[in-house]
Parts: C-alpha cells; structure tokens; sequence
C-alpha cells in the first residue's frame, strides 16, 4: 500500500509534465521527393546533380515557450549494431598526436595510405540534412551552440585536432566539415558520435529562442541529402518544447502509474481476503515447550 501511495502521484505528476509538452512532428522524407523518382528514391538521392531542396509548412497548434528546440528523427537506422559503434577512434578525436591511431576505423580509416581524421563509420555517415526557417517572411533563427554536451566538448574532442582527408573518398557517407574548426567546435558532428541505443532516435539540430504562438506557420526549407532509402528508414522534422522532466515521453508516468495501481489492487485483495477468511491463529499448546514444560 505505501509503494502505491507514493508511486501513484508521482506518475499523475509524470504524466501531465510530459503533456505539458507542445511537439511539432512532420514526416518528409517521401514528400521530398519527386514524382518521377517514386519508384527509384536510391537513384534520387545518391544523383549529386539533383535539386534537394524541398518546402514545407508547419502550423503551430499550441503555444509553445521558447527555447523551442529542433530535432531530426531517424527510424530504422542501428547506430548500435556492434561494427558501427566500434568505428571509431576516442584517441584520434582527443588529440592530435594520436591521428594515427585508426585501427578500428576501417574501411573508413586511411585515404591514399594518410589517416582520415575523424575516422570510422559514425563520423563517415554523418547527418547532412539542412534546415532553414522563417515566419511571417523573416529567418527564423536556429541557435547550434552549446546542442551537445558540455562534457564531450571538453574531454572527448580536440581543441587542437581538425578535420583531414574527410569525405575525400569516391563514396560519400554525410556531411562535410568545415576543416578551419577544430573537432571541440563541430558540434553537429560531436551530437551524432554519441550513438543511439535504439533504432528510432532523435538528436538536437539546434534551438530556435523565441516563443510561437498558436496558428503561426513556419516555413522550412530544407535540403533532402541524406539517404535513409537504402534502408527503409524514416527522417522527421521535430519541434519541441520541454518541461521540468524533460521533453515528451509518457512511459515513466505510465510505469509509475501501472506499478502504483498494481500495489494497490494486491493491497486492497489481501486485505479483503484477510478480512472474509482471516486465518485461524495458531494453538500455543502445541508448542513443544509448552508440551514439554520442563525441557525431558
């Protein structure tokens, strides 16, 4: 009953901090393409020549407090199959004497017998879709500093390690990099190393620092790059507010709220059990030192 009483409240509390949360979801990675490549999105996608731009519209249902912060979700993309997150080298990230250092990065490990920095897999696929907004015919301004974590920024890449022999390959897995900014300051690069444990995923493109009011339509132009047909996968354009809890996510007030009612549901059985049918009290007299007061 005590597990009940406290679980409960906390998963009612959970769960309206987590509808207190206004998102935006638009699925666009079918929409964006054209007509007459329905049938072969592969050949769209990977044409280096072909216009990837693409509009959309976004209508703001609710208000929705700044920060308000941008995502992109990937659907069936396994950043944590065994190979991938293997491919990659924390040593070569961290410093520059160790640029060599790229063992565990293959194929993505060396462009004519010189070490590609970073190297490996994650870094190689890098996201590379692009996003630009605007409301009422003005930018719309998406802040990228300070998206990834403090932590990683300071200990796991270089201030003095850069970008080389990146995306120099004939196959070309994501984005570029700016070689001028050492690896501390890529931070859209630093954001996409910290791999997902599950294969749908969202990971922060930026921050718009402004409030939306409700029936504002934002228009996005974006740049339709990066190839999730090969896979099957699914890419989502996310705007989201957050609460005290973080952003949206309904399963811990339902967990609380499950586990709580559980309790209390056995609680209120044994107690109704013990009330119909209480169980007889033992005799004492059947105790051996009461059958056998002096102890022979």
């Amino acid at each position: 009953m005590l597990v009940s009483i406290v679980f409960i409240p906390i998963g009612v509390v959970s769960l309206f901090a987590s509808r207190d949360v206004v998102e935006i979801i638009d699925r666009y990675e079918t929409a964006c393409i054209p007509q007459n490549f329905t049938n072969d999105k592969v050949s769209f996608i990977q044409n280096a020549a072909a216009d990837k731009t693409c509009n959309r519209r976004l209508t703001v249902k609710k208000h929705m407090k700044q920060p308000v912060y941008v995502y992109y979700q990937l659907d069936n993309f396994y950043q944590n199959h065994r190979r991938y997150v293997k491919s990659r080298s924390d040593s070569q990230l961290k410093d520059r004497n160790s640029e060599n250092d790229v063992s565990a990065c293959k194929p993505e490990d060396t462009f004519h017998d010189q070490p590609i920095v970073p190297c490996g897999l994650i870094a190689w696929s890098l996201f590379n879709d692009t996003y630009n907004f605007s409301l009422n015919n003005q930018q719309l301004a998406v802040n990228k500093n300070g998206i990834s974590w403090e932590s990683d920024r300071e200990r796991k890449f270089g201030k003095d390690v850069f970008p080389k022999n990146f995306q120099n390959g004939t196959l070309i897995g994501g984005a570029h990099l700016d070689v001028s900014l050492p690896l501390s300051k890529q931070e859209d690069l630093i954001v996409w190393m910290r791999t997902a444990a599950l294969p749908t995923f969202r990971k922060l493109y930026g921050k718009i620092e402004r409030d939306l009011q409700p029936n504002e339509v934002i228009h996005v132009t974006l740049k339709n790059n990066y190839n999730t047909y090969s896979f099957n996968g699914k890419k989502k354009l996310v705007l989201s507010t957050t609460s005290w809890l973080g952003g949206k996510n309904d399963f811990l007030g339902i967990a609380y709220l499950t586990v709580g009612g559980l309790c209390f549901f056995l609680a209120l059985s044994f107690t109704v059990v013990y009330l119909v049918k209480p169980r007889r009290l033992g005799d004492p007299t059947y105790l051996s030192w009461n059958r056998n007061p002096g102890g022979h």
